[in-house]
C-alpha cells in the first residue's frame, strides 16, 4: 500500500479512483466526470483524462431453488358399504334306523317304527285247544290256519324298534341313495322317471342344508 500511493500521485489520481477488485459476483459501476464536469456512468473503466470512481452493487441473485410442494395424498376413497347375507339354515334332520319282527332293516325320518294293529295271537299269547260241548271259556276267537285252536280276540299295537343314525351315517346313506337314482333314471319307464326326479331334489336339497360340501 505505502508503494501505490507515491505512483497514485504520481499519475494524478486518487486512490479513489483507482478500480478496486470487485468479487466475480458483485456488479462494477464506474463513474466518470470529465473536464467540463460531466457524469457519466458506465460498466467499463473511464478514458484517459476523467476522473473515475468506482461502485461496487451486489449482483442480483436466483432464490436458491426449493423442492416443490409435495401433493397431499388424497385420502383413499371409501370402502363401498359391505354386504350383509344372512342365512337361514334348518337344524339337520335325523333319520333312523328301524328293524322288524322278522330282521328286516329300513330307514325311516320320524322312528315311530310303523305302529300299527295287529291280532294278540301274532304276539305268542298262550291259546287253547277246542273242543266242543257247553261250558264256559275265556273271550277268544278261531285261530285262521290252525283248526280246532281258539286263541284270545282282540288287536293290539305294535311298533318296530328305531334308533337315530349319526350325522355321518345319515349324509352318507342319502349319498347312496342320489346314486342309486341316478343309476336307475336311465333305465326307469316315464313314468317312474318323474318320482325319481322329485326324490333326488329333495335329497339334494337335504344334503345342502344338513351336510354341507358332503
Amino acid at each position: 500500500m505505502p508503494l501505490l500511493r507515491p505512483i497514485a500521485l504520481l499519475l494524478g489520481l486518487s486512490l479513489a479512483a483507482m478500480p478496486a477488485r470487485v468479487p466475480a459476483q458483485d456488479v462494477t459501476i464506474y463513474r466518470c466526470i470529465g473536464a467540463a464536469g460531466k457524469l457519466t456512468l458506465r460498466d467499463s473503466p473511464c478514458a484517459k483524462g476523467e476522473t473515475q470512481e468506482v461502485r461496487s452493487m451486489q449482483r442480483p441473485k436466483d432464490p436458491v431453488p426449493t423442492a416443490p410442494p409435495v401433493a397431499k395424498a388424497a385420502p383413499p376413497p371409501a370402502p363401498p358399504p359391505r354386504e350383509v347375507q344372512v342365512i337361514y339354515r334348518s337344524p339337520p334332520r335325523p333319520m333312523y334306523e328301524c328293524v322288524t319282527a322278522d330282521g328286516e332293516k329300513y330307514t325311516s325320518d320320524n322312528g315311530e317304527g310303523n305302529p300299527r294293529s295287529v291280532p294278540l295271537w301274532t304276539l305268542g299269547y298262550p291259546a287253547w285247544p277246542h273242543r266242543g260241548g257247553g261250558g264256559s271259556r275265556p273271550p277268544d276267537d278261531r285261530h285262521p290256519h290252525l283248526p280246532g285252536v281258539i286263541v284270545p280276540g282282540g288287536y293290539t299295537w305294535v311298533r318296530d324298534e328305531c334308533h337315530a343314525l349319526p350325522q355321518q351315517e345319515v349324509c352318507s346313506r342319502l349319498s347312496d341313495r342320489r346314486y342309486e337314482i341316478i343309476r336307475r333314471y336311465n333305465s326307469a319307464l316315464q313314468s317312474d322317471q318323474h318320482r325319481l326326479e322329485l326324490e333326488q331334489r329333495g335329497i339334494d336339497a337335504r344334503i345342502a342344508n344338513d351336510c354341507g360340501n358332503y
